[in-house]
């Protein structure tokens, strides 16, 4: 596929076909995904992949913490507080996705069935975490996981499947390490749901926005 139509079609899906996704299609990505460019080429991303009844345990349990109450304890700190710009489009993002669904704001119920939805990873067939070492620096290693990040993403778009990055993934990462085989020596940055998108939900079709190039560029000469 046309690289531009891969960058511009590719979108987050919050609602995924129950099919399994083939262990082999998910290796044919990360192989592709692998020449992803990282400082000095260090490659310093570890990846693991959460299929069948280990991921099944995995989304149970970041639910039922989720719906307990228990408070996250991400290895990465989340952003809090975003300047007034960022969270008048985090906002408009989460509206948007509620309003698709037709969740009233005020709906109490509805949003907190929506928010355990989003920890179950959208009942996703498969989750890829990744990882660094705990050794390495954040500030330029997080660089690189978000170059392969967005490979993985755009590869899975290319093969006909959808991709939802969830830092409601991460949020309880201990999880990771007693379900998942994650080493306590690595963080658990970010994760993916994947598998193959249900085109006719709502959610999965609502009007996406960008900001304009003037509110970013800054034209020198």
């Amino acid at each position: 596929m046309e690289i531009r139509k891969v960058i511009k079609g590719r979108r987050s899906i919050r609602k995924y076909k129950p099919d399994e996704v083939p262990v082999n299609l998910i290796r044919g990505i990360i192989e592709d995904a692998r020449w992803a460019a990282s400082g000095g080429n260090t490659q310093p991303w570890e990846l693991y992949v959460a299929t069948g009844e280990s991921l099944r345990k995995f989304k149970e349990a970041n639910r039922r913490n989720l719906l307990e109450g228990v408070p996250p304890t991400p290895d990465i700190a989340m952003q809090q507080d975003w300047p007034e710009v960022m969270k008048m489009r985090y906002q408009a993002l989460a509206r948007n996705t509620l309003t698709s669904q037709n969740i009233d704001r005020k709906d109490q119920e509805a949003r907190r069935k929506y928010n355990a939805d989003m920890f179950a990873l959208f009942d996703g067939p498969g989750l890829i975490l990744f990882c660094l070492d705990k050794a390495l620096s954040l500030e330029y290693a997080m660089l690189d996981i978000g170059m392969i990040l967005q490979t993985v993403c755009s590869l899975a778009y290319d093969r006909g499947l959808g991709t939802c990055i969830l830092a409601a993934s991460i949020l309880y990462p201990q999880l990771a390490r007693e379900i998942l085989s994650v080493p306590g020596s690595k963080n658990v940055v970010i994760g993916i749901a994947l598998g193959y998108p249900d085109w006719e939900a709502p959610v999965n079709n609502f009007k996406r926005e960008r900001a304009e190039l003037d509110e970013f560029v800054f034209w020198v000469k």
